[in-house]
């Protein structure tokens, strides 16, 4: 973990951040996460990653998608996270039987990891759209890629309707997201500084709304789950009802 500063000093990582370790704390605990999910809005990506080897999730805890990837063939796979609370990933795996440690655990704050070993695949979801800066968040990415790494991030798209529901249902839960981050052409700005050899930057997902399961929400869940079906009656992909953009790089 990032190391305790002076009560008068302001770290980089401090002013850059946007939640904290009771924000994630207070959002796991309102989580069941014991399945691993059977289908994946990112699943158009998967058979490029038919030969990797090695795979990082940033700010993966507690292993859901790590354990979706190890189960695609990807059996070197890993979960870096500032919350992580090892006997949950190992319960996880004695639930889905996965032999146990199948999935390594990183806890670490990801602006001061330094890794040695580079990774055949590097992912997240719903981690960059929590930092101010979102070309540093990136570029820390990239720097954990193998030499014929790959690289693919999910973001959640709050500059359409799902916005308009957090800002009515959930204020606090807007306010931890950079919307910066959810504009495709800022993002398609930064991916072409670095030297891919491909990259894309795109909406993915049927139309869907969502409210985090908060004790706070479950009164308006109910209201915004009825929408998000109708929506899907629009199979639109753009800014206004796709649900999700993926940032998709080689090297």
């Amino acid at each position: 973990m990032h190391k305790k500063k002076s009560l008068n000093v302001i770290s980089p990582f401090m002013k850059n951040k946007m939640t904290d370790k009771q924000f994630w704390e207070e959002y796991w605990a309102n989580y069941q996460y014991d399945k691993i999910p059977q289908k994946v809005v990112f699943e158009k990506f998967m058979p490029r990653f038919d030969k990797k080897k090695s795979f990082i999730d940033i700010g993966g805890f507690p292993g859901t998608l790590a354990a979706f990837f190890y189960k695609r063939g990807i059996t070197d796979v890993t979960v870096l996270d500032f919350v992580m609370n090892t006997d949950i990933v190992r319960k996880f795996e004695s639930i889905n039987q996965l032999p146990e440690n199948s999935i390594q655990c990183i806890q670490a704050d990801f602006f001061n990891f330094e890794s040695e070993k580079k990774y055949d695949i590097v992912f997240s979801s719903g981690f960059v759209e929590h930092f101010q800066n979102t070309n540093d968040v990136i570029q820390r990415h990239v720097n954990l890629m193998s030499e014929n790494g790959q690289l693919l991030i999910l973001i959640p798209n709050f500059l359409g309707i799902n916005g308009k529901v957090q800002a009515r249902y959930d204020k606090e839960n807007l306010a931890a997201h950079n919307l910066q981050s959810m504009n495709i052409n800022y993002l398609k700005s930064i991916m072409q500084h670095f030297n891919f050899s491909k990259f894309s930057v795109e909406y993915i997902g049927k139309p869907m709304v969502w409210l985090e399961p908060k004790p706070q929400n479950k009164p308006y869940r109910k209201r915004v789950k009825t929408l998000s079906y109708l929506l899907k009656l629009f199979p639109i992909k753009g800014r206004m009802l796709s649900p999700f953009i993926a940032i998709y790089a080689e090297k």
